[in-house]
């Protein structure tokens, strides 16, 4: 099963890399947007400290799901998915594998520019290290929930729209837990506390969140 995941992640990164515009774009999305919070909140150094994680967060968010869309689309319209239907090996590991690349081209890839932006908001390492870990344990979560919306507004018209509708409300819990670890300023027990919700959260979501991906592939493709 090792094996198989791996495949499936070297042959989504290679056609990542292939239709590397929207991976670069997300990436340019966030570092782009983050820096427009930066500028319009002005040079406030306290309240630049405060709002940063939340702007993150927010941000990072977004930029994941400009791919999410794409998860399962380009599969659909080559029929590529409907082989990963017939095959004999599980669905819901396939599906596992397409979110491992996608986590890895966009929320570990927006995990390592986050020092690039936390420059533009004065923070330092010991609020940047934090902040990274918490991305690092929440996006992942996004990439999976994305999932299953991506496969529940498969093949359907404005797809976009459907699917930031169904996985926003999914998103708001990680968004809240993400931007309470990542704040330095708080009490040490509440960012532990909310480390603590956000690895809970990633162990249950791995082990529900394909198969129910794997579920609505089968009712999309029915």
């Amino acid at each position: 099963m090792i094996r198989l995941t791996l495949a499936i992640v070297g042959r989504e990164l290679m056609l990542s890399w292939r239709r590397r515009a929207v991976a670069i774009g997300g990436l340019m999305f966030f570092v782009i947007a983050s820096s427009l919070f930066a500028l319009a909140l002005g040079p406030d150094p306290k309240l630049l400290h405060a709002v940063a994680p939340g702007v993150v967060w927010v941000t990072a968010l977004f930029a994941a799901m400009l791919s999410t869309g794409q998860l399962f689309g380009h599969d659909y319209s080559s029929g590529a998915l409907e082989q990963m239907l017939l095959s004999p090996q599980p669905l819901a590991l396939i599906v596992l594998g397409k979110v491992l690349a996608h986590w890895l081209t966009s929320g570990f890839a927006l995990t390592l520019l986050v020092p690039v932006v936390a420059l533009q908001y004065d923070l330092d390492f010991t609020a940047v290290l934090p902040l990274m870990g918490s991305l690092l344990l929440g996006t992942p979560l996004l990439s999976l929930l994305g999932a299953i919306g991506a496969a529940l507004t498969l093949g359907v018209r404005g797809g976009g729209v459907m699917l930031g509708l169904l996985v926003l409300p999914l998103d708001v819990p990680v968004l809240i837990f993400g931007a309470g670890a990542a704040n330095a300023a708080a009490d040490p027990a509440w960012a532990s506390a909310n480390f603590s919700l956000l690895a809970a959260a990633l162990c249950l979501g791995v082990w529900l969140c394909p198969w129910a991906s794997a579920a609505a592939l089968r009712i999309a493709m029915e």
